[in-house]
């Protein structure tokens, strides 16, 4: 089971000896920066890379009736893991 957003802050407060009101305000800061620079590659250090993609358009199929769809081209956000984070998880 994945940690809630209170247990994040709760042991990042512990391990750092910071307030929990702080180490909020500093998490909803850096997601407030990533949202503002994602578009430029926005980078947090050991975990990864915030990157806008162009994705092309294609045909795809309904799952419902099985008929072909035009899918348009558009922009989205993606995460790509760092190496470090990979090797951390996943181990070498």
């Amino acid at each position: 089971m994945s940690m809630t957003k209170t247990q994040t802050l709760s042991t990042l407060a512990e391990r750092t000896g910071l307030q929990k009101k702080e180490v909020q305000t500093v998490l909803d800061e850096l997601a407030q920066l990533a949202y503002q620079e994602a578009k430029n590659g926005f980078t947090i250090p050991g975990l990864g890379k915030l990157v806008q993609v162009n994705r092309a358009a294609r045909m795809g199929r309904n799952p419902a009736t099985g008929e072909s769809i035009h899918i348009p081209a558009k922009t989205v956000v993606k995460f790509r893991i760092s190496k470090a984070c990979k090797e951390a998880v996943l181990g070498s």
